[in-house]
């Protein structure tokens, strides 16, 4: 079993930032690739960022390339996402995902391959 509680949301104003934290717990962090996803209101669940166990492989989704960072910390068993440049179309709820390192060679925007979620965190933008 793999535990994993999100934070950092928040209401900022476009253009501002925030940085959300993925805590793991339970089976070895290290060897998991992880991703974020977001889900607006009354919309499905989008991929926004994979990354994976090493580090070497990171994807994102089109629409916040050059304004998102994700990145972890092994040794803290924690998952990041920096948003910077926020716009109100990346209001939702972010959810970080775990999935198998079996998985490696499979794209990061596969949400089926992650078996582990958090409870997510709400995330809005004003204009």
């Amino acid at each position: 079993q793999v535990q994993l509680v999100e934070s950092g949301g928040g209401l900022v104003q476009a253009g501002g930032s925030l940085r959300l934290s993925c805590v793991a717990s339970g089976r070895i962090f290290a060897a998991y690739g992880m991703g974020w996803f977001r889900q607006a209101l009354g919309n499905e669940r989008e991929f926004v960022a994979g990354i994976s166990w090493r580090g070497d492989k990171i994807s994102y989704a089109d629409s916040v390339k050059g304004r998102f960072t994700i990145s972890r910390d092994n040794a803290k068993n924690s998952l990041y996402l920096q948003m910077n440049s926020l716009k109100p179309e990346d209001t939702a709820v972010y959810f970080c995902a775990t999935r198998s390192p079996e998985y490696y060679d499979r794209s990061f925007s596969a949400s089926e391959l992650y078996g582990y979620w958090g409870q997510g965190t709400q995330v809005t933008v004003s204009s």
